[in-house]
């Protein structure tokens, strides 16, 4: 009983945390906390069907500093990816795993680049799932506002789409998506330190 009571208080401490989205003012904030509140949230669609063992999330946090940023709001990013990969990977075989990275990339020193991110360093975070991957075409259209492969009445379309405006318009970031057919998904969050 008292499991279930501690656990019940982190995920109303993690719901409490993520409905920060109307916060306007940025703060620095522990990118790993925010993104395991969010897997705290999404836990029962992980583990939801034991006769498929669940999704398995591996989580690779390297050393990274805070970042200054709206954390409500880069929850709702984490959530939308997270969740579109639980999507694709519940009617998969086994393996069906998650894969969390983080990671520091340094300034291009000599970057001719006329991006500001090029010419500072980054925290990555990359999310990358082993489902059956997307053709180009998809891929190509994955940030469109109303753009789904969902079945009609299943998604809106908008998850991605309000995920790239967070990252980039708010954040100054880069939100893009490597992937091929049959190799899975990655998605790479780039943003300033």
């Amino acid at each position: 009983m008292s499991v279930g009571v501690e656990r019940i208080s982190k995920i109303v401490l993690s719901l409490r945390n993520s409905s920060r989205l109307d916060e306007a003012e940025m703060k620095l904030a522990d990118i790993h906390e925010e993104i395991d509140s969010t897997l705290l949230i999404v836990q029962h669609r992980l583990n939801q069907s034991c006769e498929k063992n669940g999704i398995k999330v591996i989580k690779e946090y390297g050393k990274v500093s805070k970042v200054n940023c709206c954390a409500g709001q880069l929850n709702q990013v984490f959530f939308n990816i997270i969740n579109n990969a639980i999507d694709t990977l519940e009617n998969q075989k086994q393996p069906r795993t998650i894969v969390i990275r983080t990671l520091i990339k340094k300034a291009e020193l000599n970057s001719h680049s006329q991006s500001q991110l090029d010419r500072s360093d980054r925290i990555v975070i990359c999310i990358a799932d082993s489902g059956p991957g997307m053709t180009e075409d998809v891929r190509r259209r994955l940030f469109d506002p109303f753009f789904t492969t969902k079945p009609v009445g299943s998604g809106t379309g908008l998850g991605l789409s309000i995920s790239h405006q967070i990252v980039v318009e708010k954040h100054r970031g880069s939100l893009r998506c490597i992937c091929a057919p049959g190799q899975g998904a990655e998605f790479w969050i780039e943003l300033p330190q």
